[in-house]
């Protein structure tokens, strides 16, 4: 009898084993795993994105995060305020993120190496680390306000992160976390990791060095609220190089304000003042309206238009039509946009892109205005002529003038010249558009010799001559609208140079904006020196030779 109920038992138990390890096997490994192997979902590695040079300028770093299990960490008070001793927080943070009960939750993200030493000499039951790709810009805050940046989860926020974040970001995988039946991790493990692709820009660090340098000299010098510079190719449209004022650093872009994040080269509207001007000048000249040597009497130094008087800020007498550039006379822009009309001028204002998108490849833009002309006031063809009553962008009015520089065609402006997979695969490039000619070649080429004109002696802009190589361009100065007055303020201005360089074979085209100088307003003070040094050390750092120099030039910026 007893050995028939050993043998039953025995068999008993084989059956029961049968069932375990066969039938019922799937359902009770998975419920195991449950008890000492989490999965979490990591951060994907984010594309690295280089200048055109193949020089670094957002990457990751691998930096350890802490974390707890709440079923099992130690809660006792004096652990807790251990921790938050060392993370530099009070214990009640750090308890207030603990839940009672639960697998997983983050302490601590993306700490520094010695304060993660610090802590795993806690030995505190329940923690542990994770490696996770943090985003850094080893350059600071060069080239930010192009670059953007990133959250605490890698999410994207800003700039080219934010634009191009379907390319640079990938599915991060999951990370594995193994405990033994104490509760004690015993190893952890990634499953599988992807990256994102790689982006070329066609920023040139080195000339974006050179402008940042030059913009923080002027912010001091003039103790200036705000300012832009944007460098571009004139014929390709590549953006060579964008900085503005205030700017930030984007590893800490969270103690930063959002003025200081703005991509105020493209977000922000302002009325151009004299720089506007190419806009009845050129349709005056297309529409063969004037020539250069076309006179005007502008001896009065004033003139009406809808009941108000219009002066310039130096009496002239007789002016050239190239002379009323050179000198930057209102009365003889006035004259010669009463000459166009205002459809006219309205035509050519939309042909060379203002009131429209550039559509550069960068979040933000605006698209500025103009009205049509059913819209205009009484005095509006003594306003729009002299670049009154009328928003833009720096973007706008640089290209604008890269149509005058390049023979008559607008670009695109771009930043993203190639995406690169990881395999080395070329997945996008800029793609040219046709070119398309909003003014002929010969009012184009006209229309520079009167631009150098204006850096010659008896111009506005001598400042922005460069030793050398000739430059053409245009001085602005613009009163700003007194938000609580809602008029021309006689105390704010905004002070402009636009223009290219070497004139006559031009290879940058550059625009400098500076909001509100102190004692002085000028264009020709304040922004045209600016572009001169900027000019001048750019030409030197591309090895573009003086235009005074015998044998080949040497074509560095393609085109």
């Amino acid at each position: 009898m007893l050995n028939t109920v050993i043998i039953f038992g025995f068999f008993a138990v084989f059956l029961r084993l049968i069932d375990l390890m066969i039938f019922n096997h799937k359902l009770l490994s998975e419920k195991g795993q449950q008890q000492y192997l989490k999965a979490e979902e990591i951060q994907s590695r984010r594309g690295i994105i280089f200048d055109r040079m193949g020089r670094e300028l957002a990457l990751n770093v691998e930096m350890e995060s802490l974390y707890c299990e709440p079923d099992i960490i130690n809660r006792d008070s004096e652990s807790i305020k251990k921790l938050a001793f060392a993370i530099e927080k009070e214990p009640k943070e750090v308890f207030a993120k603990i839940p009672r009960n639960g697998k997983f939750v983050w302490i601590e993200r993306k700490l520094e190496p010695s304060l993660s030493d610090k802590i795993k000499r806690l030995n505190i039951k329940g923690t542990g680390f994770m490696n996770e790709a943090k985003r850094v810009y080893p350059k600071g805050r060069l080239a930010s306000h192009i670059l953007g940046f990133v959250g605490i989860d890698n999410q994207a926020l800003e700039g080219i992160e934010l634009q191009y974040d379907k390319y640079l970001r990938a599915k991060g995988g999951k990370v594995f976390l193994d405990r033994d039946a104490g509760g004690r991790i015993l190893s952890s493990g990634i499953e599988k990791e992807v990256k994102g692709n790689n982006i070329i820009l066609t920023i040139d660090e080195g000339l974006q060095g050179i402008i940042e340098k030059e913009i923080d000299k002027a912010m001091l010098k003039w103790r200036a609220s705000a300012a832009s510079v944007i460098m571009m190719d004139p014929f390709t449209g590549e953006i060579l190089a964008l900085a503005n004022r205030p700017s930030f650093d984007p590893n800490t872009a969270g103690r930063y304000r959002d003025f200081e994040k703005k991509n105020r080269s493209i977000t922000d509207l302002y009325e151009p003042g004299s720089t506007f001007k190419i806009i009845v000048g050129v349709g005056a000249l297309e529409e063969k309206i004037v020539r250069p040597d076309t006179i005007f009497d502008v001896s009065k130094g004033g003139i009406e238009v809808g009941g108000k008087v219009i002066r310039d800020v130096h009496k002239h007498g007789v002016l050239t039509f190239k002379e009323v550039i050179q000198k930057s006379s209102n009365v003889g822009s006035i004259m010669i946009g009463l000459k166009l009309g205002k459809d006219k001028i309205y035509k050519y204002a939309k042909l060379l892109g203002i009131g429209e998108k550039t559509h550069i490849d960068l979040p933000g833009e605006v698209s500025g205005w103009i009205h049509p002309p059913e819209r205009w006031s009484a005095t509006s063809l003594g306003a729009i002529p002299i670049g009154q009553e009328v928003a833009v962008t720096p973007l706008q009015i640089l290209r604008a003038y890269s149509a005058i520089a390049n023979g008559g065609f607008l670009v695109r402006p771009h930043v993203v010249s190639e995406i690169i997979s990881p395999e080395g695969e070329v997945i996008y490039s800029f793609n040219k558009m046709e070119e398309r000619y909003v003014i002929s070649q010969s009012t184009a080429e006209t229309f520079r010799e009167i631009l150098k004109s204006v850096v010659w002696e008896g111009g506005t802009g001598r400042c922005a001559s460069v030793d050398g190589n000739e430059v053409a361009g245009k001085t602005g100065t613009a009163q700003m609208i007194d938000p609580i007055t809602k008029r021309y303020s006689k105390q704010k201005y905004v002070s402009s140079f636009v223009g290219f360089v070497p004139a006559d074979n031009p290879r940058l085209a550059l625009i400098v904006v500076i909001y509100e100088p102190k004692g002085q307003i000028y264009g020709g003070v304040v922004a045209a020196p600016i572009f001169r040094d900027i000019a001048d050390q750019s030409l030197s750092y591309l090895n573009i030779p003086r235009e005074d120099d015998t044998g080949e030039t040497l074509l560095v910026v393609s085109r």
